[in-house]
């Protein structure tokens, strides 16, 4: 009984964590060298999805090469966490050309996006990457020589961030961390205030961009 929930709970955790690792856990059940069949069988349904996403309407973002729009980590893309629907692939790939454009040598670089298959599906810890049409993108950020490419203050890009007046309640169940106890440990950095001005104004622009979540004190600073 105890290792029949164990097996439900690996394939819970799984497949909330890359959408594919559970029915990869659930085929390596039937044989003795789990750990290498769960491998084998998450290579070949990852790869596979690549091929099949877009039928059913998800484009996967670029994971490797020098690309001037590529996903900030190469684990989104092992987790399978690079998908968007078409419409917003061309939305982030036009945006990527113009800030390239704007300013050469910028990349820009994507962190979650959505799962490669069925709408609803959650994406955890995100309330609202379900659908394919929504995508988290770092910040431009600078050190002291100057803007620095493919550079963001975390290793994930996520839990190094830019702190200011919040209206967001203090409380860990709505989890809006602070985490300021973390903050000492990442780069002496800061956002590049002309490309991250230039990056809001074009989205803000783009008539298929239906909204963009920031920070006021970062609007604010960046003069948007």
């Amino acid at each position: 009984m105890y290792r029949g929930l164990l097996h439900a709970l690996i394939f819970v955790l799984l497949t909330l964590l890359s959408q594919l690792g559970g029915v990869a856990w659930l085929f390596a059940l039937c044989f003795r060298h789990r750990a290498v069949v769960f491998v084998a069988a998450y290579t070949a349904l990852s790869v596979a999805a690549l091929w099949m996403a877009p039928i059913l309407g998800r484009e996967p973002l670029p994971c490797l090469g020098d690309d001037a729009l590529h996903m900030q980590s190469k684990l989104y893309c092992v987790l399978n966490r690079q998908y968007v629907v078409p419409e917003l692939r061309d939305v982030l790939i036009d945006h990527a050309a113009h800030m390239e454009s704007v300013f050469p040598g910028t990349t820009t670089l994507v962190l979650d996006a959505n799962f490669p298959f069925l709408t609803g599906f959650p994406l955890l810890p995100h309330l609202s990457h379900n659908d394919g049409r929504k995508v988290d993108l770092a910040l431009y950020y600078e050190g002291n020589s100057g803007y620095l490419p493919n550079f963001t203050a975390s290793p994930i890009g996520y839990f190094a961030f830019e702190s200011g007046p919040t209206d967001c309640p203090d409380n860990m169940m709505t989890l809006r961390w602070n985490l300021t106890w973390l903050q000492g440990g990442w780069p002496d950095v800061k956002p590049e205030t002309s490309r991250m001005k230039a990056a809001l104004q074009s989205l803000g622009e783009d008539g298929r961009v239906g909204k963009i979540l920031i920070e006021p004190h970062l609007k604010e600073q960046f003069g948007v």
